[in-house]
């Protein structure tokens, strides 16, 4: 299907919106959740998949204010260091002190950038709560301003960082249709009681850190009656789904995509 997408300001606030070409109603809307690495060239291409599937979807840039980044977290810079990501091992991507051995090796000011982009976009993902005014404002927009999703109901779903995003944001809005979590942070278990939509998770089973917190998250929902389905895929790592990553997943991410689309059918019924 032939998808319309462009970037948008929303408040002060701003974000890359695809929607179907050819749709001339309103149609059910996606709030796409951005890893640490930002709405890049990956999450601008969810975003058109999903229009592409008949969606309205909206992936709001969250270190942008008034449509400007901090130059730290211009897309460049974290182009970078995702570069320089991707070209360590495994066990050293996977090791801070191995990290910081192949940082300190690099040249200056190249060093200097890395280091800086590298201390500003990790540092995101402690704290995420700072980031739901953003993702409140983008569903607002969804929901009353944006004639192509203008009340429809929303859903949505978030990766790595965005994928805490999206579970905390079902912990706080009561009108969502549903959340999808890829690879993301557990919630805190005291907040689950509040989530009022299905919630479907799509894990690695490398994914060590992040699966940490999956046993007690499945059993605070299960305890609250929440409706909550989720795939364990074997030899995944993190961010498989990724496809400009080392650690893309072919199967994974076709069959986690099949049940994103399935929950979106299931949930987001005009």
């Amino acid at each position: 299907m032939p998808v319309q997408a462009d970037w948008i300001r929303f408040g002060e606030h701003s974000g890359y919106l695809a929607r179907p070409q050819g749709a001339a109603a309103a149609q059910p809307a996606v709030l796409v959740i951005q890893e640490i690495w930002g709405v890049d060239g990956h999450i601008q291409d969810v975003t058109r998949r999903l229009a592409a599937a008949g969606y309205t979807a909206l992936a709001p840039d969250l270190y942008a204010r008034d449509g400007v980044r901090p130059p730290a977290l211009a897309q460049e810079r974290i182009a970078e260091v995702m570069g320089f990501w991707n070209s360590l091992p495994a066990a050293t991507s996977g090791d801070p002190f191995a990290r910081a051995k192949a940082l300190a090796a690099l040249p200056e000011p190249e060093r200097g950038r890395i280091g800086e982009t590298y201390t500003a976009t990790f540092g995101n993902t402690a704290g995420l709560d700072r980031f739901l005014p953003a993702l409140r404002a983008a569903v607002a927009h969804l929901r009353r301003d944006c004639p192509a999703s203008a009340g429809q109901p929303v859903g949505c779903v978030g990766f790595c960082m965005g994928g805490g995003l999206s579970a905390l944001l079902a912990c706080e809005d009561p009108e969502l249709a549903c959340a999808a979590i890829f690879y993301g942070s557990a919630p805190p278990l005291e907040r689950v009681p509040a989530i009022a939509c299905p919630v479907a998770g799509f894990y690695g089973s490398l994914d060590a850190r992040i699966n940490a917190g999956l046993p007690a998250f499945a059993e605070a929902m299960k305890t609250h009656g929440k409706d909550f389905q989720y795939q364990m895929y074997e030899g995944a790592a993190h961010s498989f789904f990724n496809d400009a990553r080392p650690s893309y997943h072919v199967g994974a991410a076709r069959d986690s995509f099949a049940r994103l689309l399935e929950l979106f059918r299931r949930s987001l019924a005009p």
